[in-house]
């Protein structure tokens, strides 16, 4: 089969295609037939060399994919040979057959293409987790985005919405700004052109912000602090503008505030399953009655999986960058 596979860590340059041995599958996992994959940014930092796949995971990049049943384990129960599926996977995504776990697998929603499937799992899996599981969301809250039209942004949004939530997004473009407000966001700052902390803090009767998910990540981090309510929570998914912050923390334990974050990739597939339920019976219904979807951005060749990697990198996508594997 073929793999897009790198000799050394380096920029996307450093990506080409070979082929390799279709992978094997166990008792508990299902054979995919890759028709799609998302590109993430976990790929791009670990093309780089600075994300490692976790023991026994796959060294193939690609942490979600759509495509159809090829094969399953004896002790799959939920799927037979040929069913559409989606996935997020433990690396091996890049590639024409993947393995998934029958507890981090679903049924592609009504209406949804393989395109549009492929995008749905880092990004909703990693919202939800996030903003219901860590954040505890509740209805009618103040939350602020940061990086609000990358995948995991607008999936974030589309939830929020859902919780009739007061949303505050920031964003690098006139361009994104207007997408979000097309979306029926409101509050969206260019924060290359208005200080975010300014304009959240002089908004009418503004009592703080009940949660923050940063998408990016940077030194901004007290303005952060300063913008959160009294025992608000600081969600951190992200570290593209630097991973060291200086933190007053006297703020921090005055306004008893939770600072916490996340990586999806290392957590079991119990862990993973209990976020595929929640999607299942909250979200996913919503995909088929169009009330939310996956925005795609871009969808490349898979010989194209340099040019896929850079359009990410460069940062002016607006949702989905997606490999057309099998297509």
């Amino acid at each position: 089969m073929k793999v897009v596979h790198y000799d050394k860590p380096g920029p996307p340059e450093v990506l080409k295609i070979i082929e390799r041995d279709v992978p094997q599958f166990n008792d508990y996992e299902v054979l995919i037939n890759v028709k799609c994959a998302g590109v993430n940014r976990p790929d791009l930092i670990q093309r780089e060399g600075n994300y490692p796949p976790p023991p026994k995971h796959s060294n193939i990049l690609g942490l979600e994919v759509s495509g159809i049943i090829e094969k399953k384990g004896k002790k799959v129960k939920k799927f037979k040979i040929g069913d559409k599926v989606a996935a997020l996977v433990d690396g091996g995504g890049y590639a024409e057959y993947c393995c998934a776990n029958e507890k981090q697998t679903f049924m592609i929603p009504k209406n949804i293409s393989f395109q549009e499937a492929a995008g749905i799992p880092e990004c909703f899996f990693t919202s939800w987790s996030n903003l219901i599981d860590r954040g505890r969301l509740k209805k009618n809250q103040k939350v602020l985005i940061h990086g609000g039209t990358s995948g995991v942004g607008l999936a974030s949004i589309q939830i929020l919405q859902q919780f009739n939530t007061d949303i505050f997004v920031t964003v690098g473009n006139t361009e994104k700004v207007s997408f979000c407000k097309k979306i029926g966001i409101q509050n969206v700052i260019n924060y290359k052109e208005n200080d975010f902390f300014e304009y959240i803090k002089q908004k009418k009767d503004f009592d703080g912000l009940d949660i923050i998910l940063d998408i990016v990540g940077g030194d901004y981090v007290m303005k952060n602090i300063n913008l959160l309510k009294n025992d608000g929570k600081l969600i951190n998914i992200g570290f593209q503008k630097g991973s060291n912050v200086e933190l007053n923390l006297i703020k921090v334990m005055l306004k008893r505030l939770t600072i916490t974050g996340s990586t999806l990739r290392i957590r079991d597939s119990d862990f993973k399953y209990n976020i595929l339920k929640a999607l299942s019976n909250y979200i996913f219904p919503h995909f088929e009655n169009n009330k939310i979807k996956c925005y795609i951005d871009s969808v490349f060749k898979f010989k194209d999986v340099v040019k896929a990697h850079q359009r990410l990198y460069e940062g002016k996508h607006i949702g989905k960058v997606i490999l057309n594997v099998g297509i």
